[in-house]
């Protein structure tokens, strides 16, 4: 369990010390607001919902993108909320962004020919499976039951 649980790191600490070496490199900073907006949403809590950041923080995003010049608010007609747009400067960042991930799935693709694996389908199912029950859950569930068969042995031990 060790070893699985130190190459999960591994992989997830290489992957992600690359993509941001990568950006920084690209002069790239708001990657998950540009996904965000590129998925389709307009308004800070649409922003918050898909990136799963909190609201604090994605508001204090967009605020510096707008003073970067990378995305332009645009007041909606029904309450507080603004509109939230892809400038000209923020398309192009956003172009560089597709790039570098096109370039990220072709290393992919690399990955799973020399190590003989469909990583990508692997990750694809894992997060359809976490979707239909989220990380979370499995853990408290996988550790109630280990509790309840503790417990049951415990008493039938008892009896």
């Amino acid at each position: 369990m060790a070893a699985a649980q130190a190459a999960i790191r591994s992989v997830s600490e290489r992957v992600e010390h690359a993509a941001e070496e990568h950006y920084r490199q690209m002069g790239l900073r708001y990657t998950p607001v540009l996904r965000a907006i590129q998925a389709g949403a307009k308004t800070v809590t649409e922003i918050t919902a898909r990136t799963h950041l909190t609201q604090g923080a994605i508001s204090q995003t967009v605020g510096h993108m707008e003073n970067d010049g990378v995305i332009s608010r645009h007041r909606v007609k029904v309450g507080r909320k603004s509109s939230i747009r892809l400038t000209p400067h923020g398309a192009e960042l956003l172009a560089r962004l597709n790039q570098h991930w096109s370039a990220t799935f072709a290393v992919i693709e690399e990955l799973e020919q020399e190590i003989g694996h469909p990583l990508r389908r692997a990750l694809q199912d894992t997060a359809k499976a976490l979707e239909r029950q989220g990380f979370s859950q499995r853990l408290t569930h996988t550790k109630l039951g280990k509790k309840q068969g503790l417990l049951g042995a415990l008493l039938s031990s008892a009896a």
